[in-house]
């Protein structure tokens, strides 16, 4: 069909024509809010690499809880900074650890929002990596009962889903089968499956105070340049036990976002990473941008290439926008 019997702008011509034609739809229920918990009461404190985004003490958490669950928004997913750290992240599976407890809060408080953990050691370590060392060496094997205890602690208090970070071959199996034998086969688990070493993560190190004090993480989490690896890692994942597959970073990997979308019958989560909402906030206060615009073109950009989640620090910016 060619011009001039085909005219793609006739449907192109006003805001209802383009509202009816719009292929992809975000809605409040795409996202999951990221939430930084410390110790303390009323703390409010700005990350200073991620503009809005603030570490919490837990009545400000629950604050923020209420908030989002009052525009719609169906989740958060929490990250905390104990007071201690260890060898062995002890703080990261304590019964009164920092996630811990903000659970048990926002679950007694705000019961309709939907609680996510994330299950890993690196903020929790003396020595920033994910798992426990041999040497200089991140020992795998050994890191599992660890990142399955932190599971189980985060089900017993309350948690509705964990959703393991770490990278460590066998977790999700390790974790399922500790929430099993312990009654807590309804808790589903959102694997990160194929999470990418990448530079953009660097705001959030700051943020969660978890980056790895020698080396770098490139022997667990995945090399930039594969895509057929992230098939196999989220196959894996699958088979273990995972309920939902997670693609992080989100913006430079679109395509590994549409072929695990394309391979995996599971829903399919991505996460919108720190550097990814830096970049557009830093670029918004030179005014070299429109923030909104690129925030939204960027989510959407994230549901068309196969998510069905969103974890994203514009979830409540989006939301509004959404409703403007």
């Amino acid at each position: 069909m060619l011009f001039p019997d085909y005219r793609p702008r006739r449907m192109r011509q006003s805001e209802p024509f383009r509202r009816m034609m719009r292929e992809t739809i975000l809605t409040p229920d795409d996202f999951i809010l990221p939430l930084f918990a410390v110790s303390g009461k009323g703390v409010k404190e700005p990350i200073p690499s991620m503009p809005g985004v603030y570490h919490l003490s837990i009545d400000n958490i629950v604050a923020r809880a209420t908030e989002i669950r009052d525009l719609g928004i169906p989740a958060i997913i929490l990250f905390g900074l104990p007071e201690k750290k260890d060898a062995l992240g002890t703080s990261a599976y304590q019964k009164d650890g920092i996630v811990q407890r903000a659970v048990r809060e926002v679950k007694n408080r705000v019961p309709d929002l939907a609680v996510i953990t994330d299950v890993c050691l690196c903020a929790y370590t003396d020595h920033g990596h994910c798992g426990t060392l041999t040497g200089k060496t991140v020992d795998n094997d050994a890191s599992l009962d660890l990142l399955a205890r932190t599971a189980l602690s985060h089900a017993r208090a309350g948690a509705d889903m964990v959703a393991p970070s770490d990278m460590m071959d066998g977790r999700v199996a390790e974790i399922r089968g500790l929430l099993d034998d312990n009654d807590f086969s309804h808790i589903p688990i959102m694997s990160y499956a194929a999470k990418y070493c990448s530079a953009y993560y660097g705001p959030f190190r700051q943020a969660a105070d978890s980056a790895p004090q020698f080396g770098d993480r490139r022997t667990y989490q995945m090399d930039p340049a594969n895509a057929r690896e992230a098939i196999r890692e989220a196959t894996m994942d699958v088979e273990e036990g995972a309920d939902i597959i997670m693609v992080k970073p989100a913006l430079a990997y679109l395509d590994i976002i549409g072929r695990i979308r394309e391979e995996i019958d599971l829903p399919v989560a991505a996460y919108n990473v720190s550097g990814e909402y830096s970049m557009i906030k830093a670029a918004e206060q030179l005014g070299w941008l429109d923030g909104t615009r690129v925030m939204m073109e960027t989510l959407t950009a994230i549901k068309r290439a196969g998510a069905d989640l969103i974890l994203t620090y514009f979830a409540e910016e989006a939301v509004r926008a959404l409703s403007a």
